[in-house]
């Protein structure tokens, strides 16, 4: 399993940046891509991509969210932010889904890099 965050798979629609979409097509292709929950929030509220994306989307697997995920996610937030980076929620709630099940992340946003070094997240690209 893969995931893809919110700006990866922007860039895989618009065909931008050939090495992440490589990526998500591979793993679109073989059935090992997933969703967090919250990049599923953030491309169906965007009005142009929610209404192609909303019959596709139901063929990729959510993760689940797992019990103490809410916390997780907090703690995660407060040891990048006290060391003075970067955490915006919905990054935080997406590394923290892919942490939670071990599942490589493909992502373009380099604030993911904060939670790679220092959360336990695993990135793809």
């Amino acid at each position: 399993m893969i995931a893809a965050d919110t700006g990866a798979l922007s860039a895989f629609l618009k065909r931008e940046n050939a090495a992440t979409s490589d990526s998500i097509a591979q793993a679109l292709s073989s059935g090992d891509l997933v969703f967090p929950p919250v990049v599923v929030t953030e491309l169906l509220s965007d009005p142009v991509a929610g209404r192609t994306l909303g019959k596709a989307l139901p063929k990729v697997a959510l993760l689940d969210i797992l019990d103490g995920y809410w916390q997780r996610a907090g703690e995660n937030r407060r040891v990048l932010k006290a060391k003075g980076l970067k955490a915006k929620i919905a990054d935080t709630l997406i590394a923290q889904s892919c942490i939670d099940h071990d599942v490589r992340l493909i992502a373009l946003d380099g604030d993911f890099r904060h939670f790679a070094k220092y959360c336990g997240l695993k990135l793809a690209c």
